[in-house]
């Protein structure tokens, strides 16, 4: 009775991980995704691959479609969205959901502190990012705003130099580039840039 029992919970363990196994689609050529953003998804600061897990599936799908669209990483100063439209350009819109689907699958550790910055002038100017990001930075889908919290300081810091600099959220079907653009207005800085950046990072 105890093998029985035994193969019979056995059995179930691997249909439940059978299950599990096709409902995550690993997608062709994700190696391409792991050798920048790592096995992990957890980022790259030397060749600047952001940290991917821990992002929200329609997020991800709406930047990948961007990328794919030259909607997002066309200005020539941005040489990693540059890169990102290469890989995504041939991508299907099925290859694209199989891929987000894969990458919210994935957890990694939440990153180390890298950018040094007054936390409360950081602080203080989040006020305005919380009106849409949240109190927590965890994030709106409703108003198409990310989760801010578990993405790399030096990522932040750089997205939030080129929405400043016009590198970012200028083309005319990127919506929210756009209203981030507007909203970025009250970063006249690098050093406000570091500021919020650390703010954002050491957020619970």
């Amino acid at each position: 009775m105890l093998v029985k029992g035994y193969l019979a919970a056995l059995f179930l363990s691997l249909a439940v991980f059978q299950a599990n196994a096709e409902e995550v689609v690993t997608p062709v050529g994700l190696e391409y995704c792991t050798v920048c953003h790592g096995a992990q998804l957890k980022g790259n600061e030397n060749i600047q691959a952001p940290r991917l897990s821990g992002l929200s599936d329609w997020y991800l799908e709406r930047q990948l479609l961007n990328f794919k669209n030259r909607v997002r990483g066309d200005h020539p100063d941005n040489l990693t969205g540059g890169e990102m439209m290469l890989m995504a350009k041939n991508l299907s819109e099925q290859e694209i959901k199989d891929i987000v689907k894969w990458v919210v699958s994935t957890e990694s550790p939440k990153p180390m502190a890298t950018v040094e910055g007054d936390i409360k002038a950081g602080e203080a100017l989040f006020q305005t990012c919380a009106a849409c990001h949240g109190a927590n930075a965890k994030g709106n889908e409703m108003l198409g705003a990310p989760n801010l919290s578990g993405l790399n300081d030096w990522y932040i810091f750089n997205q939030l130099n080129y929405f400043r600099l016009g590198m970012r959220g200028t083309h005319t079907a990127d919506t929210y580039g756009q209203q981030m653009r507007a909203v970025s207005s009250v970063i006249t800085s690098e050093k406000d840039a570091a500021n919020l950046a650390a703010y954002i990072h050491q957020l619970k």
